[in-house]
């Protein structure tokens, strides 16, 4: 299994979430970021399915390098973690497609609850 500090390193992922109409699992290929010791998942302001059905089933499935983890995610609301996100050197870009207090207030958001080991 990877472990924290080797997923941390690594930007693209695959998102598996299980479709809250459906039942049915999906997959995006989807950037992930490291922030303040959290795995974050993130976009512009818009709808995401992938945060709806985030929303109806917290369990997800993690596909980096060759290795499927499966973990919970929960929507991000607090506005003092979100702005620190948004700044943060790492995802500081984000401002040149929004404007911060849209992304702020809008974008779509979920931590990645990864399983811990003994």
């Amino acid at each position: 299994m990877l472990s924290g500090e080797n997923l941390a390193a690594i930007r693209t992922i695959d998102l598996t979430t299980r479709g809250r109409r459906t039942g049915r699992q999906r997959t995006v290929e989807i950037w992930w970021f490291h922030v303040d010791g959290r795995f974050i998942i993130s976009g512009t302001p818009g709808r995401r399915d992938w945060l709806a059905n985030v929303r109806s089933d917290p369990r997800v499935i993690i596909g980096a390098n060759g290795h499927e983890i499966e973990a919970t995610a929960e929507e991000v609301t607090d506005p003092g973690f979100r702005r620190r996100f948004f700044t943060d050197s790492k995802t500081s870009w984000y401002s040149s497609q929004s404007e911060l207090e849209r992304l702020i207030e809008s974008a779509p958001m979920i931590e990645v609850n990864l399983p811990t080991t003994r």
